[in-house]
């Protein structure tokens, strides 16, 4: 999606969110929607367009929320069939055909289906790129002052460039945790993104740097939640309580106290 958005170039045009109606069909019918989300949640406030951007991160990723988590529990199906697959991939390593015809019936037979991850992704393609116009257009945002940024000029500091980058780093790291042997190679792509999003960021304006950020730091969050906790134990622990103290006894009867052999005293 990164690498999507860095196909845009930053557009100089600015209009008025009702200047949108008078553009293309994307701009009067999508973006222009986009936009006056923008304008709206920054009157709550006070015209802070650096918060209005946040919230409308929070509430286009709660939206696709129910996606990420239909992706996880694919990518977790995956994981438990890699040894399956392992054996397929070598028991007909020199007839891909075949390979691929087990390879079908293994995902039938447990329901499991390989291009579900991707359905996220082309789901959030056209949302992200509605909002990145929407912000880069928006002459509002891009004249609004938010702490030390003017959020239509590149960050003077260079802060946001590095901000950026480090989280997304952060993201694809734990996203790489989780991928499995057979996808390695694609885990050098961890080091790759945050660079670019890094050069990006250094002269893009500073709304689109912040709106990676609170949307990688959203995306962190979630992926804690769901990839980052280890899953709790089956069981309380005390299942083998009994077993070891039977096998103390050497003869598999539990030790009876003593107390438990004298008579009640009157």
């Amino acid at each position: 999606m990164m690498l999507l958005l860095s196909g845009c170039t930053p557009n100089t045009h600015t209009t008025t969110t009702e200047g949108l109606k008078n553009g293309g069909w994307w701009d009067s019918n999508v973006v222009y929607w986009f936009s006056l989300m923008l304008d709206k949640f920054a009157e709550w406030f006070n015209g802070e367009y650096g918060l209005s951007i946040l919230v409308l991160v929070v509430i286009v990723r709660t939206i696709i929320l129910p996606l990420m988590i239909k992706q996880y529990k694919s990518t977790k199906a995956m994981q438990k069939l890699q040894p399956e697959m392992a054996k397929i991939r070598e028991k007909h390593k020199d007839d891909t055909r075949k390979q691929q015809e087990e390879m079908m019936k293994l995902y039938q037979e447990h329901q499991v289906n390989p291009l579900a991850g991707c359905l996220p992704l082309l789901i959030q393609m056209p949302i992200f790129i509605a909002l990145y116009r929407g912000i880069t257009v928006n002459e509002q945002v891009r004249e609004h002052t938010f702490m030390w940024l003017k959020l239509g000029s590149p960050d003077p500091y260079y802060i946001l460039p590095v901000v950026a980058a480090l989280t997304t780093f952060i993201q694809s790291k734990m996203m790489s945790a989780q991928q499995s042997q057979q996808m390695a190679a694609m885990k050098g792509l961890m080091f790759i993104f945050p660079v670019l999003i890094f050069v990006m960021a250094l002269s893009f304006p500073a709304a689109l740097p912040l709106y990676w950020i609170y949307s990688n730091i959203y995306t962190i969050v979630q992926n804690y939640f769901m990839y980052g906790r280890k899953p709790k134990p089956e069981g309380n622990g005390k299942e083998a309580i009994p077993d070891e103290k039977a096998r103390s006894n050497g003869n598999g009867k539990r030790k009876v106290s003593g107390g438990g052999n004298k008579k009640r005293s009157r």
